[in-house]
């Protein structure tokens, strides 16, 4: 088979935008994947084609644009998810409530709907090992299902109709699609969902979160193609992406990428540290045929608990607004603190996220008494450091930190904890 090359003209990778160029943008593939350039992308002189199976040779830049040229809008198939960041553990006694309480997505849906609800879902995905059943038809049919030894949760959208269901309580959360779903204004298989979905749970399969990645892109990444696998018994490149930048916490990315239609088969996401992999998220099977239309059809089992999704939601929304359910805090006023509340510093995988401080920082000293268990947790968790900017905690996962100052003041991102100390120095 002959080598692939890139394209010519003067579209986003230097040439003039090709019919298959814009089929992509028409299919809605992500503007932050298809702008990627060759000259921001720091593509290095690496092919594949060494491995099995023996595959043509193709360049990252061709590859990558493999992936955002890719319309595929049909599939089915089963994903296996492990996830390890390395969250501590909670002490016996401490919930969320000592931190805080719940937030819009539990709280008020708790009494009704806790079980079924999506938000409540991404605790679980946050550690262990998972999977997940997915099917897709287009932008208005997805379905989603975590499989458990005792119980599966089924997240399905319908056209206009979506639904969240646990066998384990029987009960089933309803809503109506969000309008850009109902339109199908967002195309491919894992865009338009409705807004019943967090994010979080939407880039659940290897195909979303190799997109966030290649978002990620730029003059401060790295991006090669190193060999070829088989996954999910097909034919796929392997494409790695890491930071140039010294400071973040992520090692690398490794894509496997469908040889045939640019669909990313398995994402696997290693810390700096090494060790096992923070995320490998892959299909141990897939279909790209169109999927039965009975797959996306779901009616409550009898004598399920069925829960109005939008009402409760909307519930939730006004109790955070007020406040309600949050220990410490006034209501949404607390967290608008203007145009200088929140911030991004630095740039690619060095950025750092800021949240101004109210000046109530963590508890010290005979408030750690009065807070009991929780303040004992933040010490277990919480390595104290000082700098110019005063004192505080770095709560470290084996990705993200996040530094806590004594004013309250909030530094996160995927950095070190020197980073984070530097950043807090700088702003002082």
């Amino acid at each position: 088979m002959p080598r692939n090359e890139p394209t010519e003209g003067t579209d986003e990778w230097g040439g003039e935008r090709s019919p298959k160029r814009r089929k992509a943008v028409r299919y809605g593939v992500p503007v932050a994947v298809v702008g990627v350039t060759a000259a921001t992308i720091g593509l290095v002189p690496a092919f594949a084609g060494v491995g099995s199976p023996d595959l043509p040779k193709i360049s990252a830049q061709d590859l990558v644009a493999k992936i955002a040229t890719s319309d595929v809008q049909q599939l089915s198939g089963t994903v296996r998810i492990s996830t390890d960041l390395g969250l501590p553990g909670l002490p016996g006694g401490v919930g969320a409530g000592a931190f805080g309480g719940d937030g819009p997505s539990g709280g008020a849906q708790g009494e009704d709907g806790a079980s079924a609800s999506p938000q409540n879902k991404l605790m679980e995905l946050a550690s262990g090992a998972h999977t997940l059943r997915v099917a897709a038809d287009g932008p208005d049919k997805q379905r989603v299902s975590i499989v458990d030894k005792a119980a599966e949760y089924s997240f399905i959208h319908n056209g206009a109709e979506v639904w969240a269901y646990d066998s384990g309580s029987n009960t089933a959360v309803h809503s109506k699609a969000a309008d850009g779903a109902k339109r199908g204004s967002h195309h491919g298989p894992h865009q338009g969902r409705p807004e019943g979905l967090p994010k979080d749970l939407k880039n659940a399969t290897p195909q979303d979160l190799a997109k966030e990645a290649l978002k990620a892109a730029g003059d401060t990444t790295s991006v090669t193609v190193d060999g070829t696998a088989r996954v999910a018994g097909r034919d796929a490149y392997q494409l790695v992406i890491k930071p140039k930048q010294s400071g973040s916490t992520i090692g690398a990315i490794r894509i496997s990428v469908d040889a045939e239609n640019g669909v990313p088969l398995k994402f696997t996401l290693t810390p700096k540290s090494g060790g096992a992999a923070a995320i490998d998220a892959g299909f141990t099977n897939v279909d790209f045929a169109k999927p039965d239309a009975d797959t996306f059809s779901f009616t409550p089992p009898k004598g399920a608990k069925v829960v109005d999704g939008d009402k409760e939601g909307a519930k939730a929304q006004k109790d955070f607004e007020a406040g309600k359910g949050f220990k410490g805090h006034k209501g949404m006023k607390d967290f608008k603190q203007g145009p200088d509340g929140f911030n991004v510093i630095g740039k690619g995988w060095t950025s750092i996220a800021t949240i101004k401080g109210s000046g109530q920082g963590l508890p010290s000293g005979k408030e750690q008494d009065a807070a009991g268990d929780a303040g004992k947790f933040l010490d277990s968790v919480g390595d104290k450091v000082t700098g110019s900017f005063g004192s505080g905690r770095v709560f470290s996962t084996r990705l993200v930190n996040a530094l806590v100052t004594d004013d309250g003041t909030i530094y996160a991102g995927a950095v070190d904890k020197q980073s984070l100390i530097a950043a807090a120095n700088a702003a002082k």
